[in-house]
C-alpha cells in the first residue's frame, strides 16, 4: 500500500465523519427561506421602518458553511443580521433594537407570537419556530458603521465596508459607551477568500456531476464543502463532545479563524487535518501580556478579550488545543490508527457508516482498513507538513491534565 493510498484511506474515514455531522443542503435552503421571509415582512409596504431599507443577511456558521448538526435535542442556531441602511438621525441603541422588534411584534405579524423571550434578549430578537424544523432565527438589528479606521490597519476596502453597528443592553445604559462594532459580511468573504480555489472546484465538480448543465454561478456556496469547513466542523464537534454545556469552552470564532488563518488550500481533509492542527496554536499573539486573536477584517477587535476577565476561558482553550494536537497526532500514527474507532467515538461521538453512525463491531471493521494501510507504509508518510510558522514558540497555558485519548 502506498503512501498516497493510505492518506486516500484516511480521508474517507474523516470525511465521512464529516458528513455524518453536516447540516444538509435542504436545511441551508429552510434558514434561507425562513431569514428572506423575515426580511420580506420588515420591508413590507406597510412597515413602519420601510423608510431605513432594512434588509437581512445570515451570518455565523450558516453563513460559512460550517453548521453542524445539532447536539441531543438542541434547535438549529441560525444568526441573521436585520441592516437598516439609512437609520434615522440621532438613532440610539435602544431606539434601533426597539423599532425592529415593534414590526416583528405587530399585530399582524405571524412572529408576534414566536419572540422569546418576548422583550428580546441582550443583542438579538430570536424567533422560535413552533414546527417540527427545531429552528429558531436570531435577529440583530444593526446600521452601518464608518470604516475609514479600517482601511488604517490595511483591511481591503471590500472588506471594510460591509462594518455595521449593533445593539447591545451592555452598553446603551451606559451613555458614554460606544456603539458595539462587528463586520461578519466581511468575515465571511474573508473566511471564503481563504478556501476560494477549492470552493470553486468543488462547485465545478457537482456542476460537471449533475445531469442538467448549468453554470456555476447557479451553485449556491451550501451545496458544497472544502476542507477547510470540514475541519472547522470536525473541530467544532470535538469542542461540543469534551466541553458540553461549559460557559467557559472555546468560542467557534476562535476556532474559526485560527483554523482559516492555518488554512492553506489543502486539498483533502487529512491533508487540512495534517497540516492545519499543529499550526492552529500560532495564530494567537500575546500583546502586553495579553493574548490576541484579531478579527482578520477588524483588527480593532480581540476575539479573546474575554480571556482576560476570565483566564479560564484561556485555560480550557489551551488544555482543548492541546488534547487536540496530541489525538490528532496520535492518530497519524500506525499504534493511533489502530485504534481510530476509540479515538472517533471518543473525541467526536460517533461511529461511522456510510448513511451514519454504525455499530461498534460495524466501525471497528471498517476502520481496521486505515490501520492495516498505515501499517503498511508507515508512520511517516502521514507526518505533519512542515512550516515556516511551526518553527515559531509555542504559547502554553498552565492547565490541570486532561483525559486524552491514547493509542
Amino acid at each position: 500500500m502506498n503512501s498516497a493510498t493510505a492518506l486516500q484511506r484516511l480521508d474517507h474515514v474523516l470525511n465521512e465523519l464529516s458528513e455524518a455531522l453536516d447540516v444538509p443542503p435542504s436545511r441551508y435552503r429552510d434558514a434561507k427561506d425562513r431569514y428572506d421571509a423575515v426580511g420580506a415582512w420588515l420591508d413590507a409596504e406597510d412597515s413602519s421602518i420601510r423608510p431605513f431599507r432594512p434588509s437581512i443577511y445570515p451570518q455565523g456558521s450558516f453563513a460559512l458553511g460550517t453548521a453542524v448538526k445539532p447536539l441531543g435535542e438542541d434547535d438549529y442556531d441560525v444568526d441573521a443580521v436585520c441592516l437598516l441602511e439609512a437609520p434615522p438621525d440621532g438613532v440610539t441603541q435602544q431606539d434601533l433594537k426597539r423599532c425592529v422588534g415593534d414590526r416583528l411584534k405587530h399585530p399582524g405579524s405571524r412572529y408576534k407570537g414566536m419572540i422569546e423571550p418576548p422583550g428580546g434578549g441582550r443583542r438579538c430578537w430570536t424567533i422560535r419556530y413552533a414546527d417540527a424544523s427545531r429552528f429558531h432565527l436570531d435577529v440583530l438589528p444593526a446600521i452601518p458603521d464608518d470604516y475609514d479606521a479600517i482601511l488604517r490597519y490595511g483591511v481591503p476596502v471590500e472588506l471594510a465596508r460591509d462594518a455595521i453597528r449593533l445593539t447591545d443592553r451592555r452598553t446603551w445604559l451606559d451613555p458614554r459607551a460606544e456603539w458595539p462594532r462587528s463586520n461578519p459580511k466581511g468575515y465571511a468573504s474573508w473566511f471564503k477568500g481563504r478556501m476560494s480555489m477549492r470552493l470553486n472546484e468543488a462547485k465545478l465538480a457537482l456542476l460537471k456531476s449533475r445531469v442538467v448543465r448549468a453554470d456555476v454561478e447557479e451553485i449556491e456556496d451550501f451545496e458544497v464543502r472544502t476542507p477547510l469547513q470540514r475541519l472547522v466542523q470536525l473541530l467544532k464537534r470535538h469542542r461540543d463532545v469534551r466541553y458540553g454545556g461549559d460557559d467557559d469552552k472555546p468560542v467557534s470564532i476562535i476556532i474559526t479563524t485560527l483554523a482559516a488563518k492555518a488554512y492553506d488550500n489543502e486539498a483533502t481533509l487529512a491533508e487540512a487535518m495534517t497540516a492545519v492542527v499543529p499550526r492552529l496554536r500560532y495564530g494567537i499573539e500575546q500583546q502586553n501580556g495579553d493574548y490576541v486573536v484579531l478579527n482578520p477584517v477588524d483588527p480593532r477587535e480581540n476575539f479573546a478579550d474575554k480571556w482576560k476577565e476570565k483566564p479560564r476561558k484561556a485555560q480550557v482553550f489551551f488544555e482543548w488545543l492541546e488534547v487536540v494536537e496530541r489525538e490528532h497526532a496520535q492518530l497519524l500514527t500506525e499504534a493511533g490508527l489502530a485504534k481510530a474507532d476509540e479515538y472517533l467515538l471518543g473525541g467526536y461521538g460517533y461511529r461511522l457508516g456510510s448513511t451514519g453512525p454504525k455499530t461498534a463491531s460495524e466501525t471497528a471493521s471498517a476502520l481496521g482498513t486505515v490501520g492495516r494501510a498505515a501499517a503498511v507504509a508507515g508512520p511517516a508518510v502521514l507526518a505533519p507538513r512542515k512550516s515556516a510558522r511551526a518553527e515559531r514558540p509555542r504559547i502554553d497555558f498552565p492547565s490541570k491534565p486532561s483525559k486524552p485519548w491514547t493509542p
